[in-house]
């Protein structure tokens, strides 16, 4: 008989940034049904969800009943970085692991935390090695006001400046804020060769509706002559954006139409990290039943996941968004991920071919 397991799912189905929450949890549980149908496999998960609803005071919470109230020792969850940092706590104390599934700023390497997307090295930094050569040194920088946005802008500024380029505005918005007119008039005067996007939700939806009106009054703000970059938005969020969307471009592990992922096709790099994060998790707790920890459960284990950094070994792929689809025109191959950018910079050239 398969031993029987309980996973908790942390993520939000509504508020600002139920897109990406609901496309985690479409990937958590697709891998859920596959694990479980599979005789083969030792074990079966059964999900405990809470759902937070986009309200930050709810996920240490949660997060806390799911790891007291249930036999559950990890929890696949949290979209924003408040979020992973809010339970952060709660697991160090209850001896639970989350599993983070999303884009992140880097900069954290927590024993209860493992990282199954990109991080700086991963998308920031690729997206100006591509950005730069191609559009120009001269940055105007966006975000929500939190930690994504301000670390985000802080790698943005020192990597520009320290090519030689300028950060020409830096703006911020709250989370759900839609009062991105500052932003444009800024953008309209100062005319910057590109823009970085670390705007989440309705903002982001609202700037890149104002920014494509923009467009349509002066042509030098064409996407093709000063492009919107960003390190978080995906196919997710592609119906929520519309013809907005229109060649903005983005760096990611996975697009809709890549064949390399571990598992199949995905609707977007969200569901994949966290479809491979439940499998990876499945397979160590199959190799391992007796693990005490996260340390013992990666010890030796080999798998996707690196032992001393809990970060994981991804493709990075920059991809721009035509006629309404993310289309891959630079793959550079795989990098490991490096969340302190310890370690020798990947070459800025790409390992494979470049899609014209």
């Amino acid at each position: 008989m398969k031993r029987r397991v309980e996973l908790g799912l942390l993520y939000s189905r509504s508020g600002s940034y139920s897109l990406i929450g609901q496309a985690c949890r479409t990937g958590a549980l697709a891998a859920i049904a596959q694990i479980n149908a599979d005789p083969d496999n030792a074990l079966t998960f059964l999900p405990v969800e809470r759902d937070p609803a986009g309200n930050i005071d709810h996920y240490a919470p949660l997060c806390a009943e799911i790891l007291r109230e249930t036999t559950a020792q990890h929890v696949i969850g949290c979209v924003t970085s408040w979020s992973r940092k809010e339970v952060i706590p709660v697991l160090e104390k209850l001896g639970g692991t989350l599993w983070y599934t999303v884009p992140y700023e880097g900069f954290e390497a927590s024993d209860h935390v493992v990282y199954t997307h990109a991080c700086p090295n991963q998308h920031l930094l690729p997206l100006l090695d591509w950005a730069m050569p191609h559009h120009g040194k001269r940055a105007y920088l966006t975000g929500s006001n939190y930690i994504w946005g301000w670390e985000m802008n802080r790698l943005a500024r020192d990597i520009v400046q320290t090519a030689g380029g300028q950060i020409l505005g830096e703006r911020y918005l709250p989370i759900g804020s839609t009062d991105v007119a500052r932003m444009i008039e800024e953008i309209r005067a100062c005319r910057p060769d590109f823009i970085v996007n670390s705007l989440i939700g309705p903002s982001s939806y609202e700037f890149m509706s104002a920014y494509r009106a923009l467009g349509g009054q002066d042509t030098a703000f064409h996407p093709a002559r000063c492009p919107v970059l960003s390190c978080n938005l995906t196919e997710a969020e592609l119906p929520a954006l519309g013809d907005r969307a229109e060649g903005l471009i983005a760096a990611g592990p996975y697009f809709c139409g890549q064949q390399s992922w571990p598992g199949g096709s995905f609707g977007s790099s969200h569901e994949a990290a966290t479809f491979v994060a439940v499998r990876e998790l499945a397979r160590l707790l199959s190799a391992k039943p007796q693990a005490k920890g996260l340390s013992d459960l990666l010890a030796g284990a080999g798998g996707v996941i690196d032992p001393d950094t809990h970060h994981t070994r991804l493709p990075v792929l920059i991809a721009r968004v035509e006629q309404g689809a993310f289309r891959v025109i630079q793959h550079r191959g795989e990098i490991a991920g490096d969340p302190y950018l310890s370690r020798n910079r990947e070459p800025a050239a790409p390992h494979l071919r470049v899609v014209s």
